[in-house]
């Protein structure tokens, strides 16, 4: 709607994860080298964790991009599977022929043993991508262990990628399993964007589509990141809804009232005010904190 009125190529804060648009903050670039140390090591498992939006699916698409052509890629986007369907559905994503008749917990297990020895034979990596993997059944979890346990004198022959929401870590902590946890070689939790990093996602975005973010005044820069929190995904909605209300009205340039309105609109204006009233209660505390040090730092003078 606002594409032609503001001389954009394409709609930069679309949510749909397209790759030209694909930002890597430091914090991305870390989570990613985190996930590519662990895929080289010789344990099962690494773990990728971060709240809703913060650009989970963004490292794990970049890290199969940068995958060696002999890896062997499952991945599983709904992992709410008792053990023999997840089982199965490893089966299909590798490939492997199976038995309708035949379906159990040793058939699948057996017929993808000897996929990964016949891929590791054929000089062939296999990895196993979860996604949303906090909702995994324990004993679910317990089952890819097993999986794991073929290997050779240097090195596992399935290496599985776990991402997930802050809740995987506290499944992890399960007694029961604690040998899964203790094969993890690379974890990293993915954190929000700082104040920087959002206007440098923004920006980027902008000008892949021909733009620039001279489109948001300063202002509205400065308030972006105190509602947003710095969470992408949250960035794309606002900036989105703020660029259609512009348009409507006619504004060159997206100013901070209009952003709060679009913010107001798509999360309720109680999560706005709250927000930024958290803002400036830490801008008074550090303004207190300074002057409380100051007047101590001239009593001693």
């Amino acid at each position: 709607m606002f594409l032609q009125y503001f001389g954009l190529t394409d709609n930069p804060f679309s949510i749909a994860p397209n790759p030209d648009y694909l930002y890597m903050s430091p914090r991305h670039k870390e989570a990613l080298a985190h996930l590519t140390f662990g895929l080289r090591e010789s344990g099962g498992f690494v773990m990728l964790t971060g709240e809703v939006g913060t650009g989970k699916t963004t490292v794990s698409r970049k890290l199969l991009q940068q995958l060696p052509d002999s890896t062997q890629v499952a991945m599983i986007l709904n992992p709410t599977l008792s053990a023999i369907e997840l089982l199965a559905t490893v089966c299909d994503e590798l490939n492997v022929e199976t038995d309708p008749n035949q379906a159990s917990l040793k058939y699948f297990t057996d017929k993808i043993l000897q996929k990964l020895a016949d891929n590791h034979n054929a000089g062939k990596n296999t990895v196993l991508m979860i996604d949303e993997a906090q909702h995994l059944l324990p004993e679910v979890l317990e089952q890819l262990r097993l999986l794991t346990n073929l290997e050779t004198n240097r090195e596992k022959l399935l290496k599985v990628v776990l991402i997930g929401q802050p809740e995987l870590q506290q499944l992890l902590k399960r007694n029961e399993l604690r040998q899964l946890a203790q094969r993890i070689t690379a974890r990293y939790h993915l954190l929000p964007l700082n104040a920087d990093e959002v206007k440098a996602y923004v920006n980027h975005r902008l000008s892949v589509a021909n733009g620039d973010i001279s489109v948001f005044s300063a202002a509205t820069v400065r308030t972006m990141y105190r509602v947003t929190a710095g969470i992408p995904r949250v960035i794309n909605l606002l900036c989105d809804r703020a660029m259609t209300l512009a348009f409507t009205q006619q504004k060159p340039v997206v100013k901070k009232h209009l952003f709060l309105a679009a913010a107001e609109q798509i999360l309720g204006e109680d999560v706005v005010q709250q927000r930024l009233r958290g803002q400036q209660t830490l801008i008074y505390a550090g303004i207190f904190f300074s002057a409380l040090v100051g007047g101590y730092l001239w009593g001693m003078a």
